[in-house]
């Protein structure tokens, strides 16, 4: 087990300190790629053959994900002491879904928990759940929330289903993120039950709008971070014309900017709202999967989700883990995210927010000195950019061309390609050798 694992870790440095210059993605045949992982043998294969000829069969087909020039659907790269805690995780193989079973698990989630909500301005009573990423985040969120608001109308939902149930109105941004409608579909309210409200020119709700819709039992999704512009919706405002109203805020990336001085002001009030979304493997560069719920009311948060079973010593002590998450079995996230949020500390959160935020800015303003159209005020990390009718060809040019990947967009009937960054490896070069890639390639 030593020279294996110890050969593995010589897998995964080797890959890492090449990331800066393969290309970040290149063309390959599915077929061929498959072909050679094999087929299933009858005898068994000893360990370190296995381990040699995975890393041959997969190296081909890895993207640089996590190297410094990757903008697409704002992935992280995960950081030095969250890869190696990860491995160890993998290693000490805790089931994480209660003490019982873990104590280290939960002591690390209480912990990176409690620094969590510190850093991004939720109240320190919150609940925390460790869970895979946005889409589970938000349908746990949204779980807390129709139990909460169909309880107040006088209906147990979780002992008599929605059959019959008082009426909830779900009231989001027409730009709300896709996953919130997922989340609508698998709790059983139905895409119907969402009553869109306008967005603003830069994408965030249009709280005008958003209080002509609030009426009855109601559950209302903003949106820190628009997905396309990164807008943030003003959850302070929208507290006041929803005052009754349970409110979940979509943050999957642009939550971290309350992390920063110098982005916190787009999320003022954001301690207001009744639950909240989160992920881990986008801005604070966490191995996959991580993600983060947290809810205002613990009680109402673990009343949605904990079960209990008579063999399953722990269960529904609220005391999180299993009892905030849709997991049983449940991998040991909390150790990644305690050792990445302990190397960078308070300050270094914020440096990465905020320099992240600056390479977006600087990727706009050389895209545009070279006649691009930058569609967004680019507030966070998010950059929209239009090459009028030639956008789809050049966004599949820049894919093959492998100096960076980015992609594209629909938004408001035009396309784009959709610049996020958010790794922490990237820097100016590679920001300034990037956008020199798209428009050369653009010229041709």
């Amino acid at each position: 087990m030593r020279d294996l694992l110890a050969r593995a870790a010589e897998l995964v440095a080797g890959h890492r300190a090449g990331l800066g210059d393969r290309p970040v993605a290149r063309p390959v045949d599915p077929e061929t790629l498959r072909a050679g992982f094999g087929q299933l043998r009858d005898a068994p294969t000893p360990p370190a053959t296995v381990l040699e000829e995975l890393a041959k069969a997969a190296e081909p087909g890895l993207v640089a994900t996590a190297g410094p020039r990757f903008f697409g659907f704002v992935v992280g790269g995960a950081l030095p002491a969250a890869t190696a805690a990860d491995v160890l995780a993998a290693g000490w193989d805790q089931n994480a879904f209660n003490a019982v079973l873990s104590p280290a698990a939960a002591a690390a989630e209480q912990a990176a928990g409690d620094w969590l909500k510190d850093l991004l301005g939720l109240p320190a009573t919150a609940s925390a759940g460790f869970v895979t990423g946005g889409q589970a985040a938000n349908t746990v969120g949204l779980a807390a929330a129709r139990h909460h608001v169909l309880a107040e109308a006088g209906w147990d939902v979780e002992r008599d289903g929605l059959a019959g149930a008082p009426r909830v109105r779900v009231v989001a941004s027409e730009e709300r993120h896709a996953t919130v409608d997922r989340a609508l579909r698998l709790l059983g309210f139905g895409t119907r039950a969402v009553v869109p409200v306008k967005a603003k020119p830069d994408g965030a709700i249009d709280i005008g709008d958003l209080a002509a819709k609030v009426d009855g039992p109601t559950i209302v999704c903003l949106q820190a971070g628009n997905v396309n512009t990164g807008a943030c919706d003003d959850i302070r405002a929208a507290r006041a014309v929803a005052e009754n109203a349970w409110i979940h805020v979509d943050g999957a990336f642009g939550l971290w900017a309350a992390a920063n001085p110098k982005t916190a002001s787009l999320l003022d009030g954001v301690e207001l709202a009744d639950s909240w979304a989160c992920d881990g493997h986008k801005w604070l560069n966490v191995p996959y999967d991580s993600g983060f719920v947290f809810c205002a009311r613990p009680d109402v948060h673990a009343e949605a989700i904990a079960y209990r079973a008579a063999y399953l010593t722990g269960a529904g002590e609220v005391s999180g883990m299993g009892d905030l998450t849709l997991e049983s079995s449940r991998r040991a996230r909390g150790f990644a995210v305690w050792a990445a949020l302990r190397e960078l500390g308070r300050d270094g959160v914020a440096e990465l927010v905020d320099r992240c935020c600056r390479l977006a800015r600087r990727f706009a303003a050389a895209l545009a000195d070279g006649g691009a159209e930058i569609a967004n005020d680019v507030v966070l990390n998010q950059v929209l950019v239009s090459f009028g009718d030639d956008t789809d060809a050049i966004i599949e040019r820049v894919q093959r061309d492998g100096t960076c990947w980015l992609g594209g967009t629909t938004w408001r009937g035009r396309r784009y390609l959709r610049i996020s960054v958010s790794g922490w490896t990237t820097t100016e070069a590679d920001v300034d050798r990037s956008a020199a890639a798209i428009l050369r390639l653009a010229r041709q």
